[in-house]
């Protein structure tokens, strides 16, 4: 599973605060701590006012690159702010995001020619967030004819079908897992990402339906998710769904995870 931290965004009371003091020491620890725990890429979103978006993101940036090397995911939902500060980064990280809205494939695919940029892809267009199964699949495929016209291969795309929570439509899971299973039959190495926990919104004990949709989505073949790394329930029920699902060879990783204090009880 490809872990995208989540921890890191203006949205989050604690993160808005430490934005606005320049509080550098609380951004890098959370950026080190997700790192430490597993996390891939680090997710770095401003969700600030636009006319301060890009200064922010360019210092968020900044801190989370000397705290770690622990590659980036540039987050906004404008992406000329993802170009402005595109060229702050000092790896190849990941864009988040493109969709079929606006002009955001027009500005951010060009970025990713010649290099190995990752990306994002919302199964959205200008019309919302379709309810069908069919339009987010027709969706994915516009957005991957698009990266090709770059020499962006499936692999580096990274389709988020737009979990729909629970509480208001019915099937959002058994459609979520019907999405992921069409995405990857037309795209093998696509990989599929998502919040898995905007499925519990408005419900309680939302940390329990979390986790259990997040080992139906692994079995369709979600391999990349937007989430705490220090969550270690959640992280357990990573690990331990790809042991049981026979995509952990003799439960290697699943039992380093638990040497490295990852997962089970906290040693004390």
């Amino acid at each position: 599973m490809i872990i995208i931290g989540e921890k890191i965004n203006g949205s989050i009371p604690a993160v808005k605060e430490a934005i606005e003091k320049r509080d550098a020491a609380f951004i890098a620890d959370r950026a080190v701590k997700q790192a430490e725990a597993g996390a891939n890429f680090i997710d770095v979103c401003a969700s600030t006012s636009p006319e301060n978006e890009i200064e922010t993101l360019r210092w968020l940036i900044e801190v989370v690159q000397d705290a770690t090397d622990t590659p980036l995911c540039i987050d906004s939902p404008n992406p000329r702010a993802i170009e402005a500060v595109f060229k702050y980064a000092n790896k190849p990280g990941m864009l988040n995001s493109i969709s079929e809205e606006g002009d955001k494939c027009d500005v951010l695919l060009p970025l990713m020619e010649g290099n190995a940029w990752e990306v994002v892809g919302l199964t959205c267009d200008n019309n919302g967030i379709p309810n069908d199964v069919q339009t987010k699949v027709d969706i994915t495929k516009s957005m991957v004819e698009k990266a090709a016209k770059y020499s962006i291969t499936a692999d580096r795309i990274h389709i988020d079908p737009c979990v729909m929570a629970l509480s208001t439509e019915n099937n959002s899971l058994l459609n979520f897992v019907k999405e992921i299973s069409m995405i990857k039959e037309l795209y093998p190495t696509i990989h599929v990402t998502g919040a898995i926990s905007n499925m519990s919104f408005g419900l309680p004990v939302r940390a329990l339906l979390n986790k259990t949709a997040m080992a139906f989505a692994i079995q369709a073949g979600m391999d990349s998710a937007v989430l705490d790394p220090l969550n270690r329930d959640m992280m357990g029920t990573i690990f331990a769904t790809y042991a049981l699902l026979g995509k952990d060879k003799h439960c290697r990783k699943y039992s380093k995870a638990f040497r490295a204090g990852q997962i089970g009880a906290v040693k004390k």
